[in-house]
């Protein structure tokens, strides 16, 4: 009678010893997982991550379309701070932004050997084209170039609305004055908006006067704007763009607080996303369902030397 008394005893203590690692198991169990995004990697520790742009990419709607799409992928927030590519580049240069899409390639190169960007790489590319009012006072329609276009505006005092805001397109513009013979353009007939690329068209269209502008912005807005394209084509309008990491060693020199703060692993995230094989075919769709033609063409691994020929 004890022994079986001793036996019932060790039995029961053996259910209740496997009943609790069952519980605790199913505890174990029970708990989430470690949170993971979509894609099924671990989010990253700092989420936040600031895009220095021009205002092209975002007037044009392209960014609407792709940063869902990487904040989904990769679990970072992306705040997008649209300026000329002039101040994009300065934000970089200052630790003031972590990731540069731009378009002006003499400057980004001027960067890139100061060693101020990192990790440049060709995204895509559009054109500049010249609009204006519907019944061209100046008749530049006829030009034999971009730069004998503007020639002609000048000579006819014919009003020209500029960005004036060191933007890429700015650079474009003061570039094809100087193959036109004209160092700073200046008068009555020239107004400096100092406005991102939407702001200057609706200036332009608003006053009936000339502008030059990239075609994804142009034709975003064409619906409220009283303007058409009036010369278009010369390889000097080509617009490149180009994606780049601002570098931490290098803001240090000058700024260590602000080079602690810069998020180099969501900056090289966003390049690769950017030359990302599904997102260039998001680039090469973009703008076909609604304008019957992309607003850009990718070009990432392409020899830029050769794009526009």
């Amino acid at each position: 009678m004890k022994i079986f008394r001793k036996r019932w005893i060790l039995v029961l203590f053996s259910v209740i010893f496997i009943a609790t690692i069952a519980l605790t198991g199913c505890g174990q169990s029970a708990q989430p997982e470690e949170d993971n995004d979509a894609e099924g990697t671990n989010k990253p520790e700092n989420k936040e991550l600031i895009l220095a742009t021009t205002t092209s990419t975002q007037d044009s709607g392209l960014l609407d379309e792709l940063i869902p799409i990487f904040e989904e992928k990769t679990g970072y927030m992306v705040k997008v701070v649209a300026v000329g590519t002039g101040k994009a580049l300065a934000m970089g240069e200052e630790g003031n932004a972590d990731v540069l899409l731009v378009h002006a390639p003499a400057s980004e190169k001027e960067l890139e050997e100061k060693g101020a960007v990192v990790n440049r790489q060709l995204v895509m590319h559009n054109d500049f084209i010249i609009v204006g009012p519907k019944d061209d006072p100046a008749g530049i329609k006829d030009a034999e170039s971009a730069a004998d276009a503007l020639k002609i505006i000048s000579e006819k005092k014919a009003l020209f609305v500029s960005r004036g805001d060191d933007s890429g397109t700015h650079k474009k513009e003061l570039g094809i004055w100087k193959n036109a013979g004209i160092e700073e353009p200046e008068g009555d007939w020239y107004l400096s908006a100092g406005q991102g690329m939407g702001a200057t068209l609706d200036i332009a269209s608003e006053k009936a006067g000339y502008c030059i502008t990239d075609r994804a912005t142009y034709l975003a807005k064409l619906d409220d704007l009283e303007l058409e394209i009036l010369y278009e084509g010369d390889p000097d309008l080509l617009n490149i763009y180009h994606v780049m990491q601002t570098n931490p060693e290098y803001v240090e020199k000058t700024n260590a607080d602000a080079a602690k703060m810069i998020n180099v692993e969501g900056g090289k995230a966003f390049v690769e996303f950017m030359v990302d094989p599904e997102t260039q075919k998001v680039i090469e769709d973009f703008g076909k369902d609604k304008f019957g033609q992309p607003l850009f063409f990718p070009d990432a691994g392409k020899d830029e030397d050769s794009i526009g020929k």
